[in-house]
């Protein structure tokens, strides 16, 4: 039987919930039969790549979209797809900016040309411009995206979504989708006592309340207000560490913020990491206060992990998996926020890693779901 190459398509593969999510597909599925290739749309080097090429997989690196002038995008695309003519399957993960790949796959008669949800936005409203929640150039972004997401059903045909919040945002209230579950590898991210000690006593935290927070620097995941939320926990309990996993375009920013806070000896930036379920172990309290989210995997994983999780009530109640989770609104004092974590960071974690796996995100069955979908897309 000749490998089916899927050609997944990407900004860059760093590491994202969306690049994280089809990387633990990628890993569990039969490379013997299912193969992915990676067109992405950053000429640098993403986190993911020399895992993707030590499975097999190729990654090609095109120029970036621009929605204003999109022509030199579709000629490029356009000479590789008719140079590279084994790939039957497109399954784009842009979000909005999915109708330009799929636009030339259509062109050229890719029969399985699938668009991706992976997030929800909240709709822009004028007080929030005049409030500056997010900055003018995201606001007009959001704008242009609303205007692209009606064209996707011109070149799509089979729509996916982590969830149905996204999905519903991005095909419409109406629209019928695919749900691909956000599954993760749930045995490495279950609750385990010695790597939470091991990992304490690295970092030095073992007597302190350890707050955490994976993701991009981005306006999108409202650092400012976590630190706000911090900030004022430290009032109450001076013994409290902030720990951030990831990177991002407004590094430098949240840097500075950190240090015009006076919180900068207790929060640590932590980069991109390799390790990140073994940060889970040592963290207690994960926050996590976006303004808006599709259905994300850190929340997954950090449940998994036992973590207690207080989230943004923005974000979408799918991913409510455990008891360990509150949503709370993102408009309020931080002092709300603080008394809520007080009152949960003495409970007990849990192994939750049954409740995970029987709510239907464990990685191995999920991968055989999608991995026939793709072998059945080769045979119509």
């Amino acid at each position: 039987m000749q490998v089916i190459r899927v050609l997944q398509v990407f900004t860059i593969m760093n590491r994202g919930g969306a690049e994280s999510m089809i990387m633990n597909y990628y890993r569990a599925l039969d490379r013997t039969k299912i193969q992915f290739d990676f067109i992405v749309h950053r000429k640098e080097k993403g986190a993911f790549d020399d895992e993707i090429i030590s499975l097999g997989g190729n990654i090609y690196k095109l120029n970036p979209i621009n929605p204003l002038f999109a022509k030199g995008y579709y000629n490029e695309l356009r000479d590789f797809l008719k140079k590279n003519k084994q790939y039957k399957i497109v399954h784009s993960h842009l979000n909005t900016f999915s109708c330009f790949p799929l636009k030339i796959a259509q062109e050229l008669n890719i029969p399985c040309r699938i668009a991706h949800a992976h997030i929800a936005i909240e709709p822009i409203n004028i007080i929030d411009i005049f409030q500056k929640k997010e900055s003018i150039k995201e606001n007009f972004k959001k704008i242009i995206k609303y205007q692209l997401k009606k064209k996707i059903g011109n070149y799509a045909t089979h729509y996916f979504s982590c969830g149905e919040k996204a999905g519903k945002w991005l095909f419409g209230e109406k629209s019928t989708f695919t749900i691909m579950n956000n599954a993760i590898d749930a045995q490495k991210f279950r609750y385990n006592p010695k790597t939470s000690a091991t990992y304490k006593n690295k970092y030095n935290v073992e007597n302190k309340l350890v707050i955490g927070h994976v993701g991009r620097f981005s306006s999108q995941k409202n650092h400012l207000y976590l630190f706000r939320i911090f900030k004022s926990l430290l009032l109450k309990n001076p013994n409290s560490v902030l720990f951030l996993v990831g990177d991002g375009p407004m590094r430098q920013k949240l840097e500075a913020e950190v240090k015009s806070l006076s919180i900068e000896h207790n929060v640590q930036f932590l980069g991109v990491r390799t390790d990140i379920p073994e940060l889970f172990q040592m963290m207690d309290v994960f926050v996590f206060p976006s303004f808006y989210e599709g259905l994300p995997v850190t929340l997954i994983e950090a449940q998994t992990a036992g973590l207690k999780v207080f989230a943004s009530e923005k974000i979408t109640k799918e991913v409510l998996l455990t008891n360990d989770i509150t949503y709370l609104p993102i408009d309020i004092e931080p002092e709300v926020w603080v008394d809520k974590i007080l009152q949960k960071k003495s409970e007990t974690k849990k192994d939750n890693f049954e409740l995970i796996k029987n709510k239907g995100y464990d990685i191995y069955k999920n991968t055989e779901i999608v991995q026939n979908f793709y072998l059945k897309q080769t045979l119509n």
